[in-house]
């Protein structure tokens, strides 16, 4: 091979193969002031032992050239190197030449001489969707990764590098956690994490979600009842706090917690005993307490919805996960990570993602977060026909968003409904757009699943058992 011209900065590396030197100089001039790094070959016969030893991210070939012609050449390529993209150039567009270049799955056809601009947009093109494809690629077993480098926190964004960071600073402190952010965001995850790399590993990690438990059981489950406390109360039970002994309790959605229980919280933190209800002793409690929550706290002290007193001993440290339409790649490591697992879960032979479902997943801005993508991977590994999810295994509000944020009802004078009725087809369209998973379109629509019930939800189609993922 042979450097085909200077570049101001390196972006990819593209190997021209032309039997015509002066061509290779005159297209590696042209990629070179483009901000690409050139190399050149003449001998079609010596691109593959040149590429055994050398770095290359786009091939573009002649197809008339003495010996080997482009076609033969490009199959060849393909064959040994099925992720680098060949562009073909020829002087006579015909149709046989397009069909045959087609047939060894040339990644694109230009004619000779070629426009230079066209040129360039194909060959950023074929860089930008091979790395895609390489970084969606689900690992063989027994491949080496470093994907989830904090107990399954998977992510190298800077956001989630600050995060992982963080997380590993705090673990070993005894103080309060307060986890905040949207909805799917990886909270629990993030919760359990903590627990993991603390000194209390070995004692239990109990979970509760504040908002899922009914208000008449929440201090029972919380903190345990004596035997007769009310009318079912046949036994003395142990609440979670009393479970959690010697490990971490983790109040979900503590935003919720309702305002006559966080004086006895409040208390639980700040003297480390629990009074069962209808007990006339109070009990020793050793945990670390974990709280999360996706509303503005602040805000709900403001509001006094949430007291002062209990926020500042919840919110020792805070740390915030962020959504992820901020974490960039990430999605395309978790894309391939729930690829992985729910192929394996479903004895499915999917392998990974094409190049444009992977550009429709980097564009779509996840409302839903990661409990979202992994409920289209999840819908996607069970539909698809390939051993790639496509775009068309995709929901329709992934493929087309801006489609799926049309008007709701129609704005011309034919159709006026009431106001009730927009919000209820709107739930309708969220609740397709998720396939039906109440769960998850309560999430996006920012209320609680029981909201759902109250505006008429018995009339909707019914979904499946919901899943949980951090």
């Amino acid at each position: 091979m042979h450097e085909a011209g200077e570049s101001r900065r390196s972006r990819a590396r593209v190997l021209i193969v032309d039997d015509d030197e002066s061509m290779c100089d005159l297209l590696g001039l042209e990629l070179g002031s483009r901000g690409f790094t050139s190399v050149f070959e003449t001998a079609p016969e010596r691109v593959l032992d040149a590429l055994e030893s050398n770095d290359v991210d786009v091939v573009v070939t002649d197809l008339q050239m003495g010996g080997m012609n482009g076609i033969e050449l490009c199959d060849r390529i393909v064959t040994a190197h099925p992720d680098l993209p060949v562009i073909l150039l020829t002087a006579h567009g015909t149709i046989d030449a397009a069909v045959a270049a087609l047939r060894v799955r040339a990644y694109d056809f230009l004619t000779k001489p070629p426009d230079i601009d066209a040129l360039i947009a194909t060959v950023e093109r074929a860089v930008r969707n091979r790395r895609l494809a390489k970084e969606v690629r689900v690992p063989e077993e027994g491949d080496a990764t470093d994907d989830a480098p904090f107990e399954g926190m998977i992510g190298h964004s800077a956001p989630m590098r600050e995060i992982v960071q963080l997380l590993g600073r705090i673990a070993s402190v005894e103080t309060s956690v307060l986890l905040s952010g949207e909805s799917g965001t990886g909270k629990e995850l993030a919760a359990r994490a903590l627990h993991q790399r603390s000194a209390r590993r070995t004692g239990p990690f109990v979970a509760l979600n504040c908002a899922a438990i009914p208000e008449a059981l929440l201090e029972s489950e919380l903190f345990g009842h004596a035997k007769g406390a009310f009318t079912d109360a046949r036994t003395d039970r142990a609440g979670l706090f009393e479970r959690a002994k010697g490990g971490t309790i983790f109040l979900d959605e503590i935003g919720d917690l309702q305002l006559s229980l966080q004086p006895k919280l409040l208390r639980t933190l700040q003297e480390r005993v629990i009074r069962p209800v209808g007990a006339d002793r109070e009990i020793p409690i050793d945990v670390r307490l974990i709280a999360a929550t996706n509303t503005d706290l602040s805000g709900a002290v403001e509001k006094r919805r949430f007291r002062a007193d209990l926020f500042y001993r919840v919110n020792v440290i805070e740390v915030r996960l962020p959504p992820l339409r901020e974490r960039g790649r990430d999605v395309l490591l978790l894309a391939r990570y729930f690829i992985e697992q729910l192929a394996r879960k479903m004895d499915r032979p999917v392998v990974g993602l094409t190049a444009p479902c992977a550009a429709k997943l980097s564009a779509y801005s996840w409302p839903g977060n990661v409990r979202e993508l992994a409920n289209v991977i999840e819908r996607a590994v069970a539909l698809t026909r390939s051993s790639q999810i496509e775009v068309e295994d995709l929901p329709r509000h992934v493929r087309a968003p801006d489609a799926a944020r049309g008007p709701v009802v129609s704005e011309g004078p034919e159709e006026l409904v009431p106001l009730e009725e927009v919000e209820r087809r709107y739930i309708r369209r969220v609740l397709d757009a998720t396939g039906g998973n109440k769960t998850l379109a309560a999430q996006i629509l920012g209320v609680h699943r029981r909201t759902l019930y109250r505006k008429g939800l018995e009339t909707f189609p019914q979904d499946g058992q919901d899943r949980k993922v951090s």
